[in-house]
């Protein structure tokens, strides 16, 4: 195991090197930097100005050597500042973070909660009316874009019946717990509903495919109770896909759902982002993108490591040895 970890976290460390030289890369070819700005907000600058400023900026500098400087400023924790807040780009990401943090890991765990059981229910009935009407849930919830469904939720719960704000984090001169809880019931419920559908689907689909194998029939001949036998036997071996589906969304847990944060004014990391590429501070979006990718690497590993929990017969230390 240490040694499979090792190996794997020396692989994340390449991908996340040739992710930030990518992202930096991509970043750096985007017409506009913050030099055109500040010569958009004051046309009295001369040509002068500019190439001091330039010059200051290290932006008359090759995208090399200026992603070298980069690198290793932020080999040393300096991640450069923010143009838009004038702080330190980890100072802007951190309460951001927290902000999606508390959103998702709602999010991820309402969906799971709903769509294990119902794809689960699904399988064990397949063509019934339960199982259409999960198909029905599920295709809906991937097929409706978030966009629709966040405004479809405004206007029902929003303005027609008035039960919940239609966005923010918090009522000005409030800010309490039930408060802000009752501005997360809208992003949560969309997110969710979004979610839910295609979790739906790999369970049911796993579900029914390891209840047609040999062990399931021996297990129910020598007559095990359905529940023990789809709990305990066929839902081990089916969870497996979907903690790769869980896994590859654990980066989007903390980059965040852009569309939606952004219908409902929700502060989180996706929206930090869209905020920072449109306002060219380029320090803000590089490590907002480096971060959700970091995240993402650390999803895989751990998905790798809830294999060997759910399915004790996969080893994962054989696995590295024949690396």
């Amino acid at each position: 195991m240490i040694r499979f970890l090792i190996n794997r976290l020396g692989g994340s460390l390449v991908v996340l090197l040739i992710m930030s030289f990518i992202i930096y890369g991509l970043i750096g070819l985007m017409p506009g930097d913050p030099i055109d700005e500040m010569i958009a907000a004051n046309p009295d600058l001369t040509s002068e100005d500019v190439a001091h400023l330039k010059s200051l900026h290290g932006l008359d500098k090759p995208i090399m050597e200026r992603y070298g400087n980069w690198l290793s400023a932020a080999l040393g924790g300096d991640f450069g500042y923010s143009r838009i807040h004038a702080r330190p780009a980890l100072e802007i990401l951190m309460p951001h973070l927290w902000n999606t943090t508390v959103l998702m890991s709602i999010v991820m765990a309402l969906s799971l909660a709903i769509a294990i059981p119902l794809g689960v229910a699904a399988a064990y009935k397949p063509n019934s009316f339960l199982d259409y009407g999960a198909n029905l849930i599920s295709f809906a919830g991937i097929s409706v874009p978030p966009f629709w469904l966040a405004l479809l939720a405004i206007i029902i719960f929003s303005v027609t019946l008035g039960w919940f704000p239609a966005g923010g984090m918090e009522t000005v001169g409030d800010g309490g717990l039930g408060d802000r809880a009752r501005h997360m019931v809208l992003p949560v419920m969309v997110l969710t509903l979004h979610t839910v559908g295609g979790y739906t689907r790999f369970i049911r689909a796993s579900m029914i495919q390891t209840l047609r194998q040999d062990f399931i029939r021996t297990a129910r001949a020598k007559g095990m109770s359905d529940i023990r036998l789809l709990i305990h036997h066929a839902l081990r071996n089916a969870i497996l896909p979907l903690v790769t589906v869980v896994a590859l969304g654990f980066g989007s847990l903390f980059s965040g759902a852009l569309i939606t944060e952004t219908m409902f004014s929700w502060l989180g990391v996706g929206k930090l982002i869209f905020d920072s590429i449109l306002g060219n501070d380029f320090n803000l979006a590089l490590v907002g993108l480096l971060f959700a990718t970091l995240m993402t690497l650390i999803g895989n590993i751990i998905a790798d490591i809830a294999y060997t929990w759910v399915d004790p017969r996969i080893d994962l230390a054989a696995g590295a040895g024949r690396a």
